[in-house]
């Protein structure tokens, strides 16, 4: 059975066909406080590149990501760390 991030990672590559897409899952580090789930998979740590990110503010890029995740955010994840780069702005 796919988890959240494999179902993540599949919106994300159909919303923003990114270049790079880095997702962990970070939720052990989070053990014991708000939002930790036994088993995982509702604290996440991601890098995404896309050329869609070309010319958009940061708010605007997060907003595209959150808007391909609505579905996980409103339930298992808990908390989403975000970098979204264009790929102009790579070295």
């Amino acid at each position: 059975m796919p988890g959240i991030a494999d179902s993540m990672r599949s919106k994300l590559e159909t919303a923003l066909s990114p270049i790079r897409l880095e997702i962990v899952d970070d939720s052990e580090s989070h053990r014991g406080h708000g939002g930790y789930r036994e088993g995982g998979e509702s604290h996440f740590d991601m890098e995404i590149v896309s050329d869609a990110f070309n010319g958009v503010s940061r708010v605007a890029r997060q907003r595209l990501v959150f808007d391909a995740l609505k579905d996980e955010l409103a339930g298992p994840v808990h908390a989403l760390s975000l970098r979204c780069i264009a790929p102009i702005e790579l070295d």
